[in-house]
Formats: C-alpha cells, structure tokens, sequence
C-alpha cells in the first residue's frame, strides 16, 4: 500500500495507515484499580463480539500463556458469557460503539446481580456500556468512518496486552517504536501480483494458524473487504479431514506455520488438493512466503499488518468498495434505548 488516489481514497486504506501512528504513540494510563483487581480476582474474562474480541483478547491470553501468567483467562461473545458464573471474575467488554447490545445486555445484567468488577474499552465517550461499567476506557485512535474495523482492533489488542504486562509489573513501551516501523514495513511492501491474483481467483480463501487471533480476525475481515467466502482453520485443522471438501480454485494462507508441519501440508493440500497454499512468516517456508519482520511478543501485530495489505489488494483487483459493503454493518447489533 502507498500513498496513491487508488488507495488513499478509501477511509479503510486511511485508517489502516494510521495504525503505526497508533502503535508509537501508545500509553497506557489510569488502570491502577483495575490492574489491582485482576491481581486480586485472579480472574479475567474478555467479552465483546466481533474484530473487538477475536484478536485483543485471544491475542492477550496467548501472550500470557507464554509467559506463565498466573491468571484463570477466558473470552466468550457476551450472549454466551450470560450464560457463566462470573461473579469471581473481573469482566472486560470492548465496544468501539459503547452501545453493543449484545454487551450492554450483558452488563446490564451482571450490574443488577451486583457485579462490581465491570470494566469497558470503547471508542466514544457517554455510552451506554460507560454507564454500566465502574471503569471505561476510551481508545485514542478515534472512530472509524469504513465498516471494517481496523485500527482499532490493533489498539484494543495493545491495551489488553499491555495491561497483562503491568499486572506482571513488566511493560514492553520501549518495543513499541520497532512494532510500529515493522506494522508499518508490512502493511506498505509490495505483494507478489500472482499471490493477489490466485487469492482474487480463489472459491474460497481460507485462512490457517494458531489460535491467537491473528487469522480467525483475518477471516472475518476477507468477508468484509473482498466478499469472498473465508474459513478459519485453527491449529491443524488444515490437514485434518477439510481437504475433502477443498478445490483445486480455494488457496489457504498459513499465519507463521511451524516448520514440523510444512511436509503434511504439501503433502496433504498442494499435492492432494491441488490448492496453492501461501505463508506469511518471519522466515521464507517451502511456500511462497510473505516475509515480515517479527518483534518477539508483538509479531501477531506484524502479521495482521500484512494481512491487511493482501486483503485490500485484492479487494483493489475484484473493483470492490473497500469502505461499503452491502449488507454489513459498522455496528453489528446495536442496543437503542
């Protein structure tokens, strides 16, 4: 992506390309209290629907998987987190809107049964989620005029990252410049015209990794900025019984694929499915690879970022509004009073 009339005319590309911006200016402020209380409860849950949980809050808890974190974590939509006891668990909701009514439904309740330890991310200041919440928190990066959520997915992440960090008394602040010049480097490097061509092609483009966040929120955005049909396949998944249904026209893009798998993926979909499978990695595979800059427990960020730039090359090459899809909205379900 550069600065050319055929990109910059779309508030997504725009809003993509503040993100490095974003990432370099980020502080995390005012969370004393909540940092005290999930410290105390030893219990977090994440709850939100959409881009504003896929990747945040399964992003924090893989990170604090590997650093042996000493926490009970969760996520769930807030539909089925009604359904759970949460009565010993400090609860954040992330709703750029603030007015979610999945969420709001979900605080609503959780306040009359005397919850105190709600907590909320949001875009917008005086929302109905900031009412029902002892603390909110408001995104710096402003509001987003394209459907798909963007920069604000990347902020979300860091702020729930970066709170788990301080309640291990660590911060990663001074990686944040490098994170913003490899985000940037990502989302800005030429893409191979036969990889956009092949994914423009495709039936069905899916989507491969761990399940950290990175390629679920991939999926979802595939749906919204190029209208293809998109599949999400967690772990291996990819090489466990889909192939039956794949074609040869579908490819599948790996996220950072683990080098003890590579063999049973040719194996199993180049040379049995007849696909093309593509990788995007800090190092070149047996794939044709989309090489980034990792920085270490912030490469997810890095990898998200050269997704994007895929996605809108093709969405660029299939002639598609990136700001306007038909039938999605910017706020998926919205509570009115």
């Amino acid at each position: 992506m550069k600065n050319e009339q055929k990109y910059t005319q779309f508030a997504l590309i725009r809003e993509m390309m503040e993100t490095p911006g974003i990432i370099r200016n980020f502080n995390l402020k005012d969370t004393d209290n909540v940092v005290a209380a999930i410290k105390k409860a030893r219990r977090l849950f994440f709850t939100g629907e959409g881009s504003s949980r896929i990747f945040p809050a399964k992003n924090a808890m893989t990170q604090a998987m590997r650093k042996g974190m000493n926490l009970n974590l969760a996520t769930d939509g807030a539909r089925q987190a009604g359904e759970y006891n949460l009565s010993k668990f400090v609860v954040f909701a992330a709703s750029n809107s603030g007015k979610t009514k999945e969420v709001v439904g979900l605080f609503d309740t959780l306040k009359k049964e005397g919850h105190t330890n709600l907590f909320g991310l949001t875009a917008n200041r005086n929302t109905m989620l900031e009412s029902l919440a002892k603390q909110t928190f408001v995104l710096s990066c402003g509001s987003e005029d394209a459907v798909a959520a963007t920069k604000s997915v990347a902020e979300q992440a860091l702020f729930y990252q970066s709170l788990l960090a301080k309640v291990k008394n660590k911060s990663f602040d001074k990686k944040l410049p490098a994170l913003a010049d490899a985000f940037e480097a990502a989302l800005t490097m030429p893409i191979d015209p036969k990889i956009t061509e092949a994914i423009a092609n495709a039936g069905t483009i899916y989507f491969a990794g761990q399940n950290d966040g990175v390629a679920e929120e991939l999926t979802l955005k595939t749906n919204e900025i190029t209208r293809k049909k998109s599949d999400y396949l967690e772990g291996t998944y990819a090489v466990h019984g889909i192939e039956e249904v794949m074609n040869p026209d579908d490819v599948v893009i790996f996220i950072n694929p683990y080098p003890e798998e590579w063999d049973k993926i040719k194996q199993t979909l180049v040379d049995g499915v007849k696909m093309k499978v593509f990788a995007i990695a800090e190092k070149n595979t047996i794939f044709p690879t989309i090489r980034v800059k990792g920085v270490k427990e912030l490469s997810a960020y890095v990898y998200l970022a050269a997704g994007w730039n895929i996605l809108v090359e093709v969405g660029l090459r299939l002639g598609i509004n990136l700001d306007k899809p038909t039938r999605a909205r910017k706020v998926g379900n919205e509570f009115i009073a």
